[in-house]
């Protein structure tokens, strides 16, 4: 064990561990009143269920990190055709909630097949286009059929409708494609297409915004002055503005765990999606900030990792790692604070949720297997050069 830990990168290991561990307790605290008052179960309801999904994480994780990660590329296309024909699935048997078809629902877990989606299409990205390095592939247009299929299935969770796990999708597979390492007439061709293609689809978006997105979705845009009383009366603005009373309530240092006011049905999903207003009401504006700087060493950490890594699909995978992380935190805190429209994106980590967090600590473990990998490599060569 002691070998292991030290090949692996503690930075991100120790950061993983203590926000889990962190998360579940302010879900205990932010849920802790809807369990009781609403809901009639016991206060610590969702915070057991966290800490079981957090034992099944480690379980999934442990399974996947024992495939070597050269062995992902036979998996990557059953998956990404799996992932494909789950979702269609969904559209005709899923799970409805809070007016989105993005659940099975089996029983003791509801399996959400878009959360999977965001790594299956890393791991399918990073291996394909591994694949066209290789050959060194010097046609432009080849480096575009692996992001078809990933806007394939962005547009599949689109149609659910989520339209936040439609919008991380399509952005972390931009961001995979253009930081494959093609040759850089490929490039600049790449990033003219990309453009036109980018025109050309926020044209026919805003064309057919009534066809594409659903009126709530559409509401969601006018997001800005959220507690003005026109908004609140709508509700445009409800979630938003009663984080703002949190965030103002905890002030620098907080009421103190347990504390918060706006959780008393105040703030709807102040487990989920909105955790952060409570995090600072009860441990204040200090403490968010420190859990923010947590989250840009985190993702620095694994950056280093990708940069490090000694083939392209291992740089690839981890790099889409730190964009999928970055990404969710991105658009979780501009939602929150107003600065963007709300979407559902849960923060990472802390948020309650059963795929995501699953999810979010298999990539982590895969990202520590990369450096375990790149560790082990440097030394092998280093042993063959004495």
């Amino acid at each position: 064990m002691k070998k292991l830990l030290s090949k692996m990168n503690l930075s991100l290991l120790g950061l993983t561990i203590l926000y889990s561990i962190l998360g579940c307790i302010m879900i205990y605290s932010a849920s802790s009143v809807l369990t009781v008052l609403k809901q009639g179960v016991a206060s610590n309801y969702y915070f057991l269920r966290q800490v079981a999904i957090l034992i099944i994480s480690i379980f999934v994780t442990i399974i996947v990190t024992r495939f070597p990660l050269g062995s992902y590329k036979y998996f990557s296309y059953p998956l990404v055709i799996g992932i494909g024909a789950s979702l269609v699935g969904l559209l005709l048997a899923g799970k409805i909630t809070n007016g989105t078809k993005g659940w099975y629902d089996l029983g003791f877990f509801n399996l959400q097949p878009a959360e999977f989606a965001k790594s299956i299409i890393i791991i399918y990205l990073a291996t394909s286009y591994e694949k066209l390095v290789k050959k060194k592939e010097s046609r432009t247009i080849i480096y575009f059929l692996p992001l078809c299929v990933a806007m394939i299935i962005a547009l599949l969770v689109l149609k659910q409708p989520d339209l936040g796990s439609a919008i991380i999708i399509g952005a972390l597979s931009l961001m995979i494609f253009l930081s494959v390492p093609m040759p850089k007439k490929n490039h600049h061709q790449a990033c003219l297409g990309l453009l036109i293609i980018g025109i050309v689809g926020i044209s026919l978006c805003m064309a057919f915004k009534d066809k594409i997105f659903t009126e709530y979705q559409l509401s969601r845009f006018s997001f800005l002055a959220p507690c003005s009383s026109e908004k609140r009366n709508e509700r445009l603005g409800y979630q938003v503005c009663n984080g703002y009373i949190a965030i103002k309530n905890g002030g620098l240092f907080g009421l103190g765990f347990g504390n918060s006011t706006q959780k008393y049905l105040y703030l709807p999903e102040a487990h989920t999606d909105f955790i952060f207003p409570i995090i600072v009401e009860e441990l204040g504006l200090v403490t968010g900030i420190l859990i923010i700087l947590g989250y840009i060493i985190m993702l620095r950490e694994i950056l280093k990792i990708a940069k490090n890594a000694l083939t392209v699909s291992n740089s690839l995978i981890a790099y889409g790692t730190a964009c999928y992380l970055g990404l969710h935190i991105l658009v979780n805190l501009l939602g929150v604070l107003g600065l963007m429209p709300l979407t559902g994106v849960p923060l990472p980590f802390f948020s309650y949720g059963g795929s995501f967090a699953i999810n979010a600590i298999m990539m982590i473990g895969i990202t520590e297997k990369i450096a375990i990998e790149t560790k082990n490599s440097k030394f092998r060569a280093k042993i063959i050069n004495l």
